[in-house]
């Protein structure tokens, strides 16, 4: 059993299952994924509804892109000489916000859509680096597979039922009165995800921030960060294009809102039994040959897409995904984290290092929607989305080769 460093200074823990703390920080962002599934999902198909512009989508996910990664490096010096639980908290807030002003804004959000993309990725920035810092915190190298797999297994049952039952409400309401009842249901559960944060132990924070801290890494000769940003950047440019525009291929394809909840319903129920079942077996020794197959196949499963963009095939697709993208996700995330916490120095600086592991995800996102944004005014047809697609859905196999160092150093 490997042992952790303790994040209020030296001592070393050995935490082989899931605390108290550790739990309800995983019932916070079950909640607040909830929240986030309920409306987030139909966000981009709302604007696009308003403006039939793949651009103007294009545009206020770039600005939730670069806001999220301006507000984590802010951010984290709060996070690192305050109460984070602030952070958190101030996060779920501003997602209420946002929801809150679309709600308001109705059809006219379209005018408003890069403000509004930069609301929603300062809340975001908020919530992610606050909630990274306390993730490592109430985890160790032992028990990190488990969180992740439990992470995953909770993020999939959010995704079950909240899209389904939003894309239901929209399609069987007249007009508005749809998107107006799932934007107020988002309110009302993330002001009950506030409600429970106050339960989080207050965790105050130590040191000083170090402004500087990732350029400092990078320029370090055979420093590891050189090999996992990149790695992490990788995943980032899939996430960049995916988290967005698969959701709204399918409401194209389709026109129809409840199809694409039933779409999200059957992904993330077999998400959430891959992430269970990978969680539970994932072994540390099998990190790599599980990270590559995981990259090889989130890629291949894009292939169906070639031959016809229907329904049908976005379903084979979305199942492919949902189905290796765990062998995947969760050696990256537990390997990032095990660096961080690999000595008692780099453990202190935990909150430079989440935000230097957020810089390479929104490098790389910026990275694939930049391609986005370039491809979609050539060309708007589904083969373009499909190449556009399958371009960047290989990527992350660049990303396992950058971490094969870190995974073989795991096989011992």
């Amino acid at each position: 059993m490997h042992a952790a460093v303790d994040a209020r200074g030296g001592n070393v823990l050995t935490k082989p299952s899931l605390d108290r703390q550790a739990v309800l920080l995983l019932i916070v962002q079950a909640l607040y994924g909830v929240a986030n599934a309920l409306s987030g999902t139909f966000v981009p198909v709302y604007l696009w509804k308003a403006s039939q512009s793949y651009m103007l989508i294009g545009w206020f996910t770039l600005g939730q892109y670069i806001l999220s990664g301006l507000t984590f490096w802010i951010a984290g010096k709060w996070v690192k000489e305050r109460n984070k639980m602030y952070s958190l908290r101030i996060g779920i807030i501003l997602s209420g916000l946002f929801y809150c002003t679309v709600l308001l804004l109705g059809q006219q959000a379209k005018t408003y859509s890069v403000p509004l993309g930069m609301l929603n990725g300062i809340a975001l920035g908020f919530f992610w680096v606050a909630f990274n810092v306390v993730y490592f915190e109430v985890t160790d190298p032992d028990n990190r597979d488990r969180f992740n797999g439990w992470a995953g297994l909770l993020g999939s049952a959010a995704g079950i039922v909240a899209p389904w039952v939003s894309g239901l409400l929209i399609t069987t309401m007249q007009d508005e009165k749809g998107y107006r009842l799932i934007f107020t249901l988002s309110l009302v559960i993330f002001s009950i995800s506030v409600v429970l944060s106050f339960w989080l132990k207050k965790r105050h924070g130590q040191g000083t921030y170090n402004w500087k801290h990732g350029i400092q890494q990078l320029m370090q000769k055979g420093n590891p960060w050189r090999r996992m940003l990149p790695a992490i950047a990788a995943q980032g440019v899939r996430e960049g294009v995916f988290m967005f525009l698969v959701g709204l291929t399918v409401y194209v394809a389709t026109q129809n809102e409840s199809k694409l909840g039933t779409f999200s319903l059957v992904t993330s129920l077999i998400a959430l039994i891959s992430f269970w079942i990978v969680g539970k077996m994932l072994k540390k020794r099998n990190r790599k040959i599980s990270m590559l197959i995981g990259a090889v196949m989130i890629g291949a499963v894009i292939l169906p897409l070639f031959w016809k963009v229907n329904f049908t095939t976005l379903l084979l697709f979305g199942i492919g995904t949902s189905l290796f993208m765990p062998l995947y996700v969760i050696p990256m995330t537990s390997s990032v984290f095990d660096l961080i916490g690999k000595s008692e120095e780099s453990a202190r600086e935990r909150e430079e290092f989440i935000v230097l592991r957020e810089a390479g995800l929104v490098i790389g996102r910026i990275i694939g929607l930049t391609s986005y944004l370039i491809v979609l005014p050539l060309n708007s047809s589904t083969t373009a989305i499909t190449w556009l697609l399958f371009a960047v859905g290989v990527v992350p196999i660049a990303g396992w080769w950058f971490m094969r160092p870190f995974l073989e150093q795991q096989k011992t």
